[in-house]
């Protein structure tokens, strides 16, 4: 049956960001769909453990600062897991951060912080999980781009450029992963209704024009990224690879 390639049965999955948004929602899909689930973000991520354990699903929580972890730090975390849950099958590289400045005032630590979240971690994380993923014959990983992976955005250079990068990166990985059986893909958001875009749906002329665009007419929500997220993790999409796919609500089409 169709929908038994959508099912995660047996399958450890590790998410970043986990502790709220686009990365609960994510962590909360795999984990419907049968995946055990890791949860990795600089706070505990005790909610969403506490909800993935309701629907009988294995968990842990690990506490890391992404801008400051190092490369070995972050491939102890994945050991962690495989220790902990007994493999990793799929990783999910959600965290990220936005600081915006304009230009001209925009500070070098806003920059370097940005990058070293959206950019720094996506890599070192990928490069630690394909390794086992080729030792073990297959793997996935799931980036989140964003409408800024083709568009440059407003006072947010640093934002900007690392998600142009994840797009980048998606691909570059795909290349050489593809033959090993992993599979690299990301989700582009639109504007999604996190706290990422609190600023700006508080300034109500901006949150109109952005409406105005969005042909669906509404801001996306973690609900609206669920199916995409199971559909990259599991066996359905094994012959998807490099793909950015938009979840937007149309905006790139307008």
């Amino acid at each position: 049956m169709i929908l038994d390639s959508f099912r995660l049965d047996g399958k450890v999955a590790l998410v970043t960001g986990s502790s709220r948004g686009l990365g609960q929602g994510a962590a909360l899909a795999l984990a419907e769909a049968g995946a055990d689930v890791a949860l990795l973000d600089y706070v505990p991520s005790t909610e969403t453990a506490g909800k993935i354990e309701a629907l009988g699903r294995r968990t842990q929580i690990l506490e890391q600062d992404l801008i400051r972890a190092t490369p070995e730090e972050l491939d102890a975390s994945v050991q962690s897991v495989a220790d902990t849950l007994g493999r990793v099958d799929i990783l999910v590289n959600n965290a990220g951060i936005i600081r915006r400045a304009p230009l001209l005032d925009h500070p070098a630590q806003d920059w370097d912080d940005v990058l070293a979240i959206n950019l720094d971690a996506v890599f070192h994380l990928s490069r630690s999980v394909a390794r086992r993923y080729v030792e073990q014959g297959g793997g996935k990983i799931i980036n989140i781009a964003s409408m800024l992976s083709f568009q440059g955005g407003i006072l947010v250079p640093g934002y900007a450029a690392s998600k142009h990068a994840v797009a980048g990166v998606t691909k570059s990985f795909a290349n050489e992963l593809a033959a090993y059986g992993v599979n690299v893909n990301a989700i582009a958001p639109g504007y999604m209704a996190t706290d990422n875009t609190a600023q700006i749906r508080a300034d109500e002329e901006r949150e109109k024009s952005i409406l105005a665009r969005i042909p669906a007419a509404r801001w996306g929500t973690p609900a609206d990224l669920q199916g995409p997220f199971v559909f990259l993790a599991s066996p359905a999409s094994d012959y998807l690879n490099g793909a950015i796919i938009p979840v937007d609500g149309g905006w790139l089409v307008r």
